[in-house]
């Protein structure tokens, strides 16, 4: 059995939507047990007793919008909903960690809570990025470190590599390092040495040098770059294809005549680009480097978004992938 503990009171729809997504969670996996951690008059209406459930009562929660994060708040926030779900997975309760809650709050509690594994000096944020070919495709880090060493990066590709064979059984995924050109010498003395290092690496299948035009439809599966230049990265993606949902929107509504045709003729074909397009299908990012699974559900998550984060959870532990990325690092060195 796979033990999952949640924080209930994570999120801009916590926690109605969080609750909700458990409940479905546990009604479609049969193979999991989930702890959720919040204040248990509020999660009451949202939740139903269940055999695998057990309800962990907390009436601190952080608020979405916290900034200051420091070493202070563990010792003074520990009764809060999510750095109690984090202590929970530390003591050896539950198998991994999925939260809605602030990306840094997470960040920084689960390096010191959960711990990063010895293999890896960096945590990174591994979204999941849509592609035109439809296939997995993981960007990192997308924000977990403002700078990063070559060596790092390197580690980074290899955790992206053995999830995305593990987990979305993808063989051979390849490797795309983001860059100002495809050439070989192209970038700072930090995207030079981490090519050096990406070619010469047994476990990683190396693409090559990616221009961010290229990055949805490039052959990478795997885009790999610093926090601060993936972060721009990702949002430039989200806000193109939501502008570009609603240019598309307003061309079609100019007149009843398009809007009929569109409905008639395209209404599959936009709710697929739609569907492709939403971060609720994958349902997180991981948090690669950690001892233990912590999945950052998105803060906006509702109950369909929340099980897709479960459930990627659910995998990660049943892979093993964080075994397998200590066994494929640790043999490097």
């Amino acid at each position: 059995m796979i033990r999952i503990a949640i924080d209930g009171m994570g999120g801009d729809h916590a926690p109605e939507q969080i609750c909700l997504g458990t409940m479905d969670a546990l009604n479609k996996f049969n193979d999991i047990e989930i702890t959720i951690f919040g204040d248990e008059s509020k999660m009451k209406p949202f939740l139903k007793e269940h055999p695998r459930l057990k309800v962990i009562h907390t009436p601190k929660a952080f608020d979405m919008g916290v900034k200051d994060i420091g070493r202070d708040t563990l010792r003074n926030d520990k009764d809060t909903s999510m750095l109690m779900a984090l202590q929970y997975v530390k003591d050896g309760h539950a198998d991994a960690v999925v939260s809605a809650g602030p990306t840094q709050a997470l960040i920084f509690s689960s390096y010191f809570l959960v711990r990063p594994m010895k293999e890896m000096s960096r945590v990174a944020i591994a979204p999941m990025i849509p592609h035109l070919s439809g296939k997995p495709t993981m960007l990192l880090d997308a924000g977990g470190n403002i700078d990063a060493k070559p060596e790092q990066l390197v580690d980074f590709a290899v955790f992206a590599t053995v999830t995305l064979e593990e987990v979305y059984g993808l063989k051979e995924p390849k490797v795309g390092l983001i860059n100002i050109g495809t050439e070989k010498g192209k970038g700072r003395d930090l995207e030079v040495e981490t090519y050096e290092l990406l070619e010469q690496h047994p476990n990683i299948h190396f693409f090559g040098n990616l221009e961010p035009k290229e990055l949805l439809e490039s052959e990478a599966n795997i885009l790999l770059s610093d926090g601060f230049t993936a972060n721009i990265v990702m949002k430039t993606v989200e806000g193109a294809a939501k502008s570009t949902g609603k240019i598309l929107k307003r061309e079609i509504m100019r007149s009843k005549f398009s809007a009929i045709i569109a409905k008639v003729f395209l209404g599959k074909a936009l709710k697929n680009y739609k569907k492709s397009l939403s971060p609720d299908e994958v349902g997180g990012a991981l948090i690669a480097g950690l001892e233990k699974v912590v999945v950052k559900a998105h803060g906006s998550s509702n109950a369909y978004a929340y099980v897709n984060a479960i459930r990627q959870a659910k995998t990660m532990v049943e892979k093993d992938v964080i075994g397998k990325v200590k066994k494929v690092l640790g043999e490097k060195r």
